[in-house]
């Protein structure tokens, strides 16, 4: 097969709906299999709306607080600027731990150097290591245990001094 013909069944099998092709000749075997992300991304959507909803008091505090810290960051970072925030580097699942039976990787007050494990984010069903890139004190943990972030959240603020 020639490449716009590769193109051309791409672009039939994402119109049609099928999720995974798979063709054999003789001289290769060509496998075309959509991508997980697009299954992915709206059961976040979904994990995320109906929590508010069921349980308004303490949920929906948590989004509102979030909210307000990225609304109130102006403000907040005028009156704790030397504070530095350690962002998410992905879409996923956050995870102070391991796994439940062990301690978190760290907690308010804890000192962290630039290459400290301070979180887990399952993306994908991927469970990478987030690790602190700055030294100093964790101040505050600005996310709940095993809920969703998004790219580029603040996570944690470190104080360097």
């Amino acid at each position: 097969m020639e490449l716009k013909e590769i193109q051309a069944l791409i672009k039939f099998v994402a119109g049609q709906g099928v999720d995974e092709v798979n063709i054999e000749r003789k001289d290769f075997k060509l496998s075309i299999k959509k991508n997980e992300i697009q299954t992915i991304a709206p059961q976040m959507v979904q994990a995320i709306a109906p929590a508010p909803a069921v349980s308004a008091a303490p949920v929906a505090a948590a989004p509102v607080s979030s909210t307000a810290a990225n609304e109130g960051a102006p403000t907040e970072t005028a009156a704790e600027s030397h504070l530095i925030e350690i962002k998410s580097p992905m879409i996923g699942t956050f995870y102070r731990a391991s796994n439940p039976e062990t301690p978190d990787f760290v907690n308010v007050g804890d000192e962290v150097t630039e290459d400290s494990v301070v979180c887990i984010i399952e993306a994908m069903k991927l469970f990478n290591e987030i690790e602190s890139e700055v030294k100093g004190k964790i101040v505050k943990v600005l996310v709940d245990n095993a809920t969703p972030v998004e790219y580029d959240q603040p996570l944690f603020l470190v104080d360097p001094s």
